[in-house]
């Protein structure tokens, strides 16, 4: 499989490649910044160097033709609203459409536990601008004639992989990012996980079974 991961120099996309590559996929990871090609390469993947915050629909599609799927892992990091609408909003609606238009169906977005568009986060909060972001981003991506998956984790820790999940949780707990990463390589690798939102916590089912179920 032949995959690009938009934000690829995120934590979680660092440890997605190594495995994607590990499996025998090919990566193609876009950065914004060329200074962080050499980690991209050190990953496995290819480094692409564009900004996705600027780039038209058309510019997109021309970035995704060619791949057999695209997983969205970029964000503005929060700390501006208008950046954060402008990437994990209004980019990332920009990457499904040209998606489509590229004739790649296959879309994972990640996500958080609570993305919802009821998601009850107070309009003062700072977190607000990314609550209704990704809320945004996702019901459009569900919308969307792609074959989507949304992962949706909970809090993120930098612990170490434990290769297990609970994707069966009410509420929000914590899941280290290298497991986020093992969850997505699982759906990229199951077509049954496509039209599907997993919210996970780590737990004590095996990640390739909890996505499955």
């Amino acid at each position: 499989m032949d995959v690009l991961i938009l934000g690829g120099h995120g934590k979680v996309a660092l440890l997605l490649a190594p495995l994607l590559v590990a499996r025998g996929d090919t990566v193609d990871s876009v950065i914004r910044n060329p200074e962080q090609a050499d980690a991209v390469r050190a990953s496995g993947a290819n480094p692409i160097v564009a900004d996705i915050e600027s780039l038209s629909t058309d510019a997109l599609a021309d970035l995704i033709h060619g791949h057999h799927a695209v997983v969205w892992s970029a964000g503005a990091g929060g700390g501006d609203p208008q950046r954060t609408y402008a990437v994990d909003k209004d980019a990332a609606i920009r990457s499904i459409d040209a998606a489509e238009h590229a004739g790649v169906r296959r879309y994972v977005m990640v996500s958080y536990f609570g993305s919802d568009l009821n998601h009850g986060v107070e309009a003062g909060s700072g977190f607000f601008p990314y609550a209704e972001a990704k809320a945004a981003a996702d019901t459009y991506l569900r919308a969307s004639d792609l074959s989507w998956t949304v992962v949706s984790p909970s809090t993120l820790t930098l612990e170490a992989p434990t290769g297990r999940i609970d994707a069966a949780a009410s509420t929000s707990g914590s899941v280290s990012r290298a497991d986020v990463a093992g969850v997505i390589a699982a759906v990229l690798a199951n077509p049954t996980t496509a039209g599907r939102t997993i919210r996970f916590n780590s737990g004590e089912t095996e990640i390739a079974a909890a996505v499955a179920r």
